[in-house]
């Protein structure tokens, strides 16, 4: 008999696992409370279920949890998580404490086939895709995870190329039944895959962020391979159209690179495309790949990018770089496993 993993299946899932010895979809609930809320690693610790019901998930399940193998810690207190699946997939995550909020940063493929040059993780290759247990399990399974309010799937991994389990990873972390988090706190984040952005828009209730790089289709394609395939005039479109539920976010990370990308041309260009969209920007900083001359545009060239996004309407803000020291910062996952 082939065991199924607990962490990664739905309510629904659960229950028709045990309905057949008679156990009940109350019996379910308190097996994914347990699995997802209490964040309870062997089946004979979850309240609320008979002793009967914990021989039987014995039988033909395991609880799918796993622990990371190794951990780095910044000087900024970020930590960088290594994790290796049971089939020997690697990947990082990244939890980013703070006073307000407690954020992990989760990856949804080992590697990356998007291939854009100045992402580490795409220079380490593809591996595999993530489970959705994988993903969650990057979360409830780190010794902070009570600590947790927001989840960025920003992490190793092109999301919208690993579509249905990210769906499925994002319902098992906002139902009740689940992690219960507010769709709000939960944001994913892509390259842009039209069909992919479509898809999650209409079966999602999560942020989306589109990296975006350049508002320049152009300059966007030589570093962005997707922007050959899926331009992202079109996908910013997409959004724009998008009826948006309230505090749901859109918004676009926009890395920048000192006299590449942050001149007074790409900024009239970032108006133009973001005008009237509600879109939000977030300006961050670079961080160079070995053997690469650029450099991050300055702090005072990111403050003037952002003071004249919000003075014509536009939304915008400087995200700190955090984990930077220990390669865990925006790009620069997987440079420990190359």
């Amino acid at each position: 008999m082939t065991k199924k993993n607990l962490c990664g299946l739905t309510v629904e899932e659960i229950f028709r696992l045990i309905q057949a010895e008679g156990f009940s979809y109350d019996h379910a609930l308190a097996v994914a409370k347990g699995i997802y809320r209490k964040r309870v690693s062997d089946v004979y610790q979850i309240k609320g279920i008979p002793k009967s019901l914990m021989a039987y998930l014995k039988l033909v399940s395991d609880e799918g949890f796993y622990k990371p193998a190794s951990c780095e810690i910044s000087l900024d207190r970020t930590i960088k998580y290594l994790f290796i699946s049971p089939e020997g997939k690697k990947f990082e995550a990244v939890f980013i404490p703070g006073d307000k909020r407690t954020t992990v940063c989760v990856s949804t493929q080992s590697g990356c086939r998007m291939g854009c040059p100045f992402c580490v993780t795409g220079k380490y290759g593809f591996y595999g895709d993530l489970s959705a247990g994988d993903i969650v399990n990057q979360v409830i399974s780190i010794p902070d995870t009570d600590k947790v309010t927001h989840v960025v799937f920003m992490g190793m991994g092109e999301p919208m190329d690993n579509l249905e389990n990210v769906l499925k990873a994002c319902t098992l972390m906002t139902s009740e039944w689940g992690m219960a988090l507010s769709a709000r706190n939960i944001t994913v984040s892509s390259v842009g895959i039209t069909q992919g952005i479509t898809e999650f828009l209409n079966r999602s209730a999560c942020n989306l962020t589109i990296s975006l790089y350049s508002p320049f289709a152009e300059e966007r394609i030589r570093v962005i391979p997707a922007e050959t395939k899926y331009p992202v005039h079109g996908i910013i479109n997409i959004m724009k159209d998008f009826p948006v539920k309230k505090k749901r976010r859109f918004s676009v990370a926009y890395i920048m690179i000192k006299d590449v990308n942050d001149t007074d041309r790409h900024l009239k260009g970032l108006k133009s495309l973001l005008a009237g969209s509600g879109i939000r920007v977030n300006l961050l900083p670079y961080h160079p790949t070995e053997d690469d001359r650029n450099i991050s545009s300055p702090e005072g060239r990111m403050q003037f990018f952002r003071h004249n996004l919000v003075i014509s309407g536009i939304s915008a803000s400087v995200r700190r770089s955090r984990g930077a020291d220990i390669s865990a910062a925006c790009g620069l996952l997987a440079s420990d496993l190359r």
